[in-house]
């Protein structure tokens, strides 16, 4: 594994990453009725620096690999979407068009998942926490939706 490559797909993570300080949580979110298995506050961030290191990791391990350009754009497409989804969230209040988002970024980690596993054992492992950290964001997403079904903008 080349460590400059793991750097360039890291600064791709922290990128997408950095959507969350562009568009905090704040008062909005604080004052939604979310489910009482919603992870702590200090969990997000543990959990995307983990996957963000992960993911740099599967993909670096598998970017130079022949055929490796179904799992290269499959890390693409889930990077745009991850990066996508707190502005839908958080910036504009659209829950329900978030749930859309979330939709698109689990069946791209998944099609990322599958084609790093054919690629590399260790590369497909690394997105499995990834996979289901979204899994748990979408269902988060859905049943904060339905709780607050008025404390949004619009309802797309």
């Amino acid at each position: 594994m080349d460590i400059f490559i793991f750097l360039i797909f890291l600064a791709a993570c922290f990128g997408a990453g950095a959507t969350g300080a562009l568009f905090p949580p704040g008062e909005w979110y604080e004052n939604l009725d979310k489910p009482d298995w919603t992870p702590p506050d200090w969990a997000f961030p543990v959990a995307w620096t983990t996957i963000y290191l992960l993911i740099s990791f599967a993909a670096a391990r598998v970017s130079s690999m022949s055929g490796s350009a179904y799992a290269m754009a499959f890390w693409s497409l889930q990077i745009a979407l991850n990066a996508l989804w707190t502005p839908v969230f958080f910036g504009l209040k659209r829950m329900k068009g978030a749930i859309l988002v979330l939709g698109m970024l689990w069946l791209a980690v998944l099609g990322a998942t599958v084609t790093h596993f054919y690629l590399d054992l260790w590369a497909g492992l690394a997105f499995v926490p990834y996979l289901l950290w979204v899994t748990v964001a979408g269902a988060l997403n859905i049943s904060v939706w339905q709780r607050n079904r008025t404390s949004q903008v619009s309802s797309t």
